[in-house]
């Protein structure tokens, strides 16, 4: 098994956390991972994606061309990476940003009004959480129970991570209401 996943939007939208959790996630689970952060000099704002590799094999190169999951959390990075997604593979939109729908029909292309359900939970901060309770929902790869228990690693306070858990479940749900 080896799911390589790139996340793409601009700096400040939790692009490389999000990376993080999922190499967390993995290397909590026994899995061999690998996590490359790609940002432009203007951190906030400018360009970021984020290349995860979890595997049950050895990881020869961190970089992933050509993801079976791509992340899409704003319209430059739809135009960008559409088509290095692998045949049958997996996007997720975050359609709150990106106005435009995908070309591509050889994949599994989900719209996800992230930022949109983050900012009723009162932060459009956790846009990259729910995209990931979104992910688990749809790849079953792993548990919302594992996702929380790194999300609680990486929160600061209690009521970040209680944040954090109702943005990871609303992403799992948004999934669920659409059948």
């Amino acid at each position: 098994m080896t799911e390589e996943i790139l996340i793409a939007g601009f700096g400040g939208q939790g692009v490389l956390f999000l990376g993080q959790i999922f190499a967390h996630i993995g290397m909590k689970k026994g899995y061999n991972v690998s996590w490359l952060p790609s940002y432009g000099p203007e951190m906030r704002g400018g360009t970021a994606n984020c290349s995860v590799i979890i595997s049950n094999d050895m990881i020869g190169s961190p970089v992933v061309f050509n993801p079976d999951t791509l992340f899409v959390l704003n319209k430059p990075s739809l135009e960008k990476f559409e088509a290095s997604v692998k045949k049958d593979g997996l996007m997720l939109i975050n359609s709150s940003l990106v106005d435009i729908k995908a070309k591509r029909e050889d994949i599994k292309t989900y719209y996800i009004a992230a930022t949109e359900i983050a900012s009723k939970l009162g932060s459009v901060r956790v846009a990259n959480i729910v995209m990931l309770g979104a992910y688990l929902r749809l790849k079953e790869m792993f548990s919302t129970s594992e996702a929380k228990e790194v999300l609680k690693e990486f929160s600061k306070t209690e009521q970040i991570y209680n944040l954090n858990c109702r943005a990871l479940e609303e992403g799992f749900e948004c999934i669920s209401r659409r059948g």
